[in-house]
């Protein structure tokens, strides 16, 4: 009898996903049993597929059990070949078709209010995601995988980037922490995966080597789209490391902060308030600033506690930054709503334009609202203002024309 190797995942809970045992024989052909309660519907395609997949990487015999619930034809194969390649190594992989809709680029600048963090070795939590219409989603290989499962979630992961519809959000993954990190980039470079999040920095060289890797990856595979880098800050070092790290890279879009692991290293405890955290969270918005990239704050972890996150937000906002993590669908659009401009705020933004708009147009040196001189940064800071509003769809009238002569 061979070695016997099990991947996925089981039990009442567990859906969208399935459980394989794989084990390889000398002889007697291709055994395959199916347990699954939609059997009658899909049963004889899932066994056909488990059927290609086995030859596809020349297996001719062995002993396939998958005990099936509900899983995508794409969880099914990640699954059977992660058994396959604990078993025998192949350079081969078994990819699912990538869907047209996910060979999208994204901007350097573009609205990043929420990322919603997924466990990359989940697939009922990725399925349906970007129906939620977060900013950006991130499949994570890193603190949300248990470390025996870590391998076969980069074979999900990167069929989620292939063959899952996220409707438009940003694509992310959170990779590992070191030599497994930029291993991981190998499983998900190639499928036009959007942003890399860099877990635990503290040191400019580590987003270095990072692009070294994610470089000659591209190369190798003649990708031609944009990766971006968004660096997370989860340490007293990290911390007076910021600015250092925020400029390490021309592709560097954003710098995110982890209050989790920031306070624990600190020695402290996370609280509401967040005093204990205000300084590093001001250095990283600082940092961010001077570097010309987006500040991004951590999660916030009571998905129970709505009024609890709004508070948050706004003051995450009072800080500076312009977005922040979520963990889970729910928290999505209090942070949109509180991330966004204000009424109040689009129509001060709206004064200041037109009263620097009048001032050009008259060929004034000095803009001023009221008794209140302007300078350029408040300009600026209006227009962008402006800008969110009219991505919000928060403006009205004919502030877009006006705004586009600006």
């Amino acid at each position: 009898m061979g070695e016997i190797i099990t991947t996925g995942n089981k039990g009442k809970t567990v859906r969208s996903d399935c459980f394989v045992t794989l084990e390889l024989k000398d002889s007697g052909g291709l055994e395959i049993l199916l347990e699954s309660k939609v059997d009658v519907m899909y049963g004889n395609a899932n066994r056909k597929l488990a059927e290609e997949v086995l030859n596809f990487f020349g297996i001719q015999h062995a002993s396939l059990k998958i005990e099936d619930s509900g899983a995508l034809p794409l969880v099914l194969t990640a699954r059977i070949e992660a058994a396959i390649k604990k078993l025998e190594s192949s350079d081969k992989e078994f990819l699912p078709k990538m869907l047209p809709e996910n060979q999208y680029n994204t901007t350097n600048d573009r609205s990043r209010f929420s990322r919603l963090y997924l466990p990359g070795n989940s697939p009922s939590l990725m399925i349906n995601a970007g129906i939620h219409h977060p900013d950006g989603i991130i499949l994570d290989l890193e603190d949300a995988v248990a470390p025996d499962k870590k391998d076969e979630a980069r074979y999900l992961v990167r069929n989620a980037l292939r063959g899952i519809n996220f409707y438009g959000a940003e694509r992310m993954v959170r990779i590992n922490q070191g030599e497994r990190g930029l291993d991981d980039l190998e499983w998900v470079i190639p499928h036009h995966v959007n942003l890399i999040l860099l877990p635990k920095c503290e040191k400019p060289e580590q987003v270095r080597d990072i692009n070294k890797r994610i470089d000659a990856i591209r190369k190798k595979t003649k990708q031609k789209y944009p990766v971006w880098i968004m660096p997370i800050i989860e340490s007293a070092l990290g911390i007076v490391n910021a600015y250092a790290i925020a400029s390490a890279a021309e592709n560097m879009v954003a710098l995110a902060i982890g209050l989790e692991d920031y306070t624990a290293d600190l020695g402290t405890r996370r609280t509401k308030e967040g005093t204990e955290s205000f300084l590093a969270r001001s250095m990283v918005v600082n940092a961010a600033r001077a570097a010309g990239i987006q500040p991004i704050d951590s999660v916030f972890s009571d998905v129970g506690d709505m009024e609890g996150l709004k508070q948050n937000v706004l003051m995450s906002k009072a800080l500076g930054f312009d977005g922040m993590g979520c963990i889970h669908p729910r928290q999505i659009k209090v942070i949109h709503e509180n991330f966004a401009p204000s009424a109040d705020e689009i129509e001060k933004a709206k004064k200041i334009v037109a009263a620097f708009h009048k001032a050009t147009e008259q060929g004034l040196g000095v803009v001023s609202l009221g008794t209140k001189m302007i300078d350029p940064p408040v300009v600026k800071r209006a227009l962008n203002t402006i800008n969110l509003a009219v991505k919000m769809g928060k403006l009205i009238e004919n502030w877009r024309e006006a705004y586009e002569q600006v």
